[in-house]
């Protein structure tokens, strides 16, 4: 799988922040993914282009991938995630289902400058969970090169839980962002508007917020062509 340059997986976030228990070969369940994988392949299906190069960064146990890969038989998935051990979970979910769409996992740290070089020409980059995971400058970098890594046109989408107009809207979201603040003040719920800037600041035309299960959003993307 190779070397992993500047990789800032984070240890210290709250077990409730992303579970995963582990399974037979390898393979890690996350209840979380199962619960919200229809949600976000019916929205894939929807938005993503037909046919092309796709990108799920952070792709975590490998659960959505597969579906996604099996839904959109012509586009070609490429699985990431920054964790070796969900490296090798994807890899077995991956075995499973032999689907000639779904590239090998690679090791992939979003949140660094420049990997956008090694991953560009993207008609349609997916990330789901992992902005509340990482600090406001890590989200302004992974923002910035999924706009470097799509091609003019390409689309991307962004899910996961955030405040509106900068509240917190439920008793779980309060409680979820204060623990995520105590383990780490740097990480923690984005506002939405912040992200909307950070949008047009990376050349990304929003052409949608759809509301998603357990209160969660996801921000559709497209590239100025």
């Amino acid at each position: 799988m190779g070397k992993i340059p500047n990789m800032s997986l984070r240890k210290n976030i709250p077990s409730t922040a992303s579970v995963a228990i582990p399974g037979q070969d390898g393979r890690l369940l996350a209840p979380a993914a199962d619960r919200n994988a229809n949600p976000i392949l019916d929205l894939v299906v929807e938005i993503a282009p037909e046919t092309g190069q796709a990108l799920e960064i952070a792709s975590g146990t490998g659960q959505h991938i597969v579906k996604l890969a099996a839904a959109t038989s012509k586009l070609n998935w490429q699985p990431s995630d920054i964790d070796p051990l969900r490296i090798a979970s994807i890899e077995t979910w991956s075995r499973d289902k032999i689907l000639a769409n779904l590239k090998t996992p690679v090791l992939l740290d979003g949140t660094q400058v420049g990997w956008s070089s090694e991953h560009a020409n993207q008609n349609f980059i997916l990330l789901v969970n992992l902005i509340h995971l990482i600090s406001v400058s890590e989200a302004r970098t992974i923002i910035r090169e999924i706009s470097l890594a799509l091609t003019p046109g390409g689309r991307s989408i962004i899910y996961g839980p955030f405040k509106r107009d900068g509240k917190l809207t439920t008793p779980g979201d309060e409680s979820f962002h204060q623990s995520l603040k105590e383990t780490d003040p740097e990480i923690g719920y984005k506002n939405d508007t912040w992200m909307i800037d950070q949008f047009k600041i990376a050349g990304l035309a929003l052409l949608g917020i759809e509301q998603m299960p357990a209160n969660n959003l996801a921000f559709v993307l497209e590239k100025h062509r």
